[in-house]
């Protein structure tokens, strides 16, 4: 079953909340970074991608953040309103900061890299003042992005949106979304993702990213089941831990778990599977799908998204995740 109470009569089904930016994908793949010569340009950035999954799929999605005033940031602008999403709580910035770049590497479909330009960028200048307490009100889901907490006033701004939501009965959803070229250091990153992680109902992350918030505390040995009851003693409901090409593992606060493997797919690439996921995900729920319904949908939804050159145009209809589901082989590892 699903745990989640949505109220269904708000006009906003998801609003999210962080960055940005713009991917620039190489598109001479099978090869270095170093003798690549052209890309192809995309909006990017996690909760960007995940918003513009969640329209693809016919849900009603708002964005709160902050773009450049430049060529770029009126890029990033345009694409949002091409793909149906409320850009009216983006904000355009007025100090000079510039949009953040991700160079992809595309070696080989598993050996894939990420180069970012991530110095005085729009989105980490979002202030608590760009955060509309009526706004967020009116939505079902907040989607937060670990990415947004790693600068002020930024950080400051996700957790007064996070208060808001916790006072209106919005569900939060924090999407763990780790990178550490954004953080000065692992037991900073652990304490604000830990103080985000106690005010969520779903935290999705990989095991990895888990193991960088439990850092900081001396939990001793750990393990999936001893990471989701941690957060069901604050406010999670659901908490999806990810094992790359071993699927995902959900547990749920009544004692449930959902194991849900990958879907086969012709890799290109392995960015903006993460996105792709939670984007269906969140639309499953949503939807009255139980979590493994919405768990399956969202791992067709990423098997879509890396047999593909970008991330955010990449992002399937239903339809299309529905047909690929039906010829689609589902191959499920054993997970502890």
């Amino acid at each position: 079953m699903n745990p989640l109470v949505f109220k269904h009569e708000r006009p906003i089904d998801m609003i999210a909340i962080g960055r940005l930016c713009i991917d620039l994908n190489a598109n001479e793949t099978q090869r270095p970074m170093e003798e690549t010569r052209t890309f192809t340009k995309y909006v990017g950035g996690s909760p960007a991608n995940i918003a513009i999954g969640a329209s693809r799929l016919g849900m009603k999605s708002g964005f709160i953040g902050k773009i450049s005033n430049d060529q770029m940031g009126r890029f990033i602008l345009q694409y949002l309103k091409e793909n149906n999403i409320d850009i009216d709580h983006i904000v355009t910035d007025q100090s000079g900061a510039v949009t953040g770049l991700a160079f992809t590497e595309i070696k080989s479909p598993t050996e894939c890299s990420i180069l970012m330009y991530r110095d005085n960028v729009a989105d980490l200048k979002l202030e608590p003042k760009d955060v509309s307490e009526e706004y967020i009100k009116q939505s079902k889901v907040l989607l937060v992005s670990g990415t947004a907490l790693a600068k002020s006033p930024s950080r400051e701004a996700v957790f007064l949106a996070l208060e808001y939501a916790r006072k209106h009965d919005v569900v939060v959803i924090f999407d763990l979304d780790y990178r550490p070229y954004t953080w000065e250091s692992e037991s900073e990153t652990a304490i604000y993702y830990h103080l985000a992680a106690e005010k969520s109902d779903v935290i999705i992350g990989t095991r990895e990213e888990f193991d960088m918030i439990e850092k900081i505390r001396t939990y001793g040995e750990s393990s999936n089941q001893i990471t989701a009851q941690r957060w069901f003693s604050y406010h999670a409901k659901i908490v999806i831990i990810k094992h790359g090409g071993g699927g995902s593992i959900a547990f749920t606060r009544d004692g449930k778990s959902n194991h849900c493997g990958v879907f086969k797919t012709k890799v290109l690439k392995t960015f903006g599977a993460g996105d792709s996921y939670a984007s269906a995900f969140i639309y499953g729920l949503l939807n009255q799908y139980s979590v493994l319904e919405a768990m399956r949908l969202g791992s067709a939804s990423a098997s879509i998204v890396i047999s593909k050159h970008s991330s955010s145009e990449a992002m399937p209809k239903l339809e299309e995740i529905k047909g690929f589901m039906e010829t689609a082989e589902e191959v499920i590892e054993a997970l502890t």
